[in-house]
């Protein structure tokens, strides 16, 4: 007993050695602490990288021209990201009295609304008339600077927007006031029309503010003046389609010299007339109640716009003259000649628009 008690001992110390070593081996790799260090760098990175690159790719901010209203001037900032619109936003809006709560409620919409649009064509918010068409001026004015800026800094990628052109089109009186049309036409397609100047003053403005809108939509949509005058707004309506046209015309002129392969390729339906278009102008007809003189614009061989420089005004006149020289001008079109039908209760204007439209097509024809 006393010599085998020895050798005991030594055996179990042994086995109690050997397992305090393999317990001690099986516990270190979990609480190692370098490698906890390890997971947790290995995950911070991707999210920090992500977050950087979410931030420098390709943003910009550009602001639009202030525009002007009844209550005060409004100016929209735009953050533009990967050609998308990620942020809109008024600087300047109407204050002071009501104003403080119709913008309140408006521009959150009308910023909300670009958003999801990715463009100016936003409806008004109700109750805020005056603010949204502000707000519409300026933001359009901001995707335009967008684009061109996008047009010079990128070359290759953007083919389409680095075509972009925007011309303002000739002012057109009316009894009213001024009425100027600035339109962008991106290849061969109008992107874009709104009004420079408008009547303004007294009933004007409401006029203005609600038939504006609806011209600037039926530009674009039409893709040329061709487009209904606004009920209501017929003086207004008027202008803004002589004035339209002539940006037009002056967008194709600049189209036609600055690139004359497109007028043998494929793209012939919008951009290949506006390059062959040719502009004359009709000699004065005299009429009892004052001179008419029209001016056409001819592109291969048809007529695409007719307007009358001078028509008859002043007193009933007038009337009669916002009546009935749109009609001509739309019946000049169709017909591509000067056998059109005189406007009921226009004789001697009808006359008049008629004898000068022959001598504009002549002088087109020669």
């Amino acid at each position: 007993m006393r010599k085998s008690h020895p050798v005991r001992r030594v055996v179990l110390a042994t086995a109690a050695t050997v397992s305090g070593v393999v317990l001690l081996l099986s516990l270190k790799p979990s609480s190692d602490p370098g490698g906890a260090q390890a997971a947790g760098n290995g995950a911070v990175p991707p999210a920090a990288s992500a977050q950087g690159g979410a931030q420098a790719a390709g943003t910009g901010m550009v602001t639009g021209d202030a525009a002007q209203t009844q209550y005060g001037a409004v100016q929209v900032r735009l953050t533009v990201a990967g050609g998308r619109i990620t942020k809109a936003e008024a600087v300047q809006a109407p204050k002071g009295g009501q104003s403080d709560q119709i913008t309140a409620n408006a521009v959150p919409k009308l910023n909300q609304a670009v958003l999801a649009a990715q463009g100016a064509n936003i409806d008004a918010v109700s109750g805020a008339t005056y603010t949204s068409t502000g707000y519409k001026k300026s933001l359009q004015s901001a995707i335009d600077k967008a684009n061109a800026t996008a047009d010079t800094g990128s070359g290759g990628s953007g083919g389409g927007s680095a075509q972009a052109k925007t011309v303002t089109g000739d002012v057109a009186q009316t009894q009213y006031g001024a009425v100027q049309v600035r339109v962008t036409v991106v290849g061969g397609k109008i992107t874009k029309a709104e009004a420079v100047q408008a009547p303004k003053g007294g009933q004007s403005d409401q006029i203005t503010a609600n038939a504006v809108p609806k011209l600037n939509q039926a530009a674009v949509a039409a893709g040329t003046a061709n487009i209904d005058a606004v009920s209501g707004a017929t003086y207004t309506s008027a202008g803004y389609k002589e004035s339209l046209q002539s940006a037009i015309d002056k967008a194709g002129a600049t189209g036609g010299s600055g690139s004359g392969a497109a007028q043998g390729s494929g793209a012939g339906q919008d951009a290949g007339a506006p390059q062959a278009a040719k502009t004359v102008t009709g000699s004065v007809a005299q009429t009892q109640y004052g001179p008419v003189q029209v001016r056409v614009t001819v592109a291969g061989g048809k007529i695409t716009k007719a307007e009358a420089v001078q028509t008859p005004k002043g007193g009933q006149s007038d009337q009669i003259t916002a009546n009935a020289v749109p009609k001509l001008n739309q019946a000049a079109v169709a017909a591509g000649t000067a056998n059109i039908d005189a406007v009921s209760g226009a004789t001697y204007t009808s006359a008049g628009y008629k004898e000068s439209l022959q001598s504009a097509l002549d002088q087109a024809g020669g």
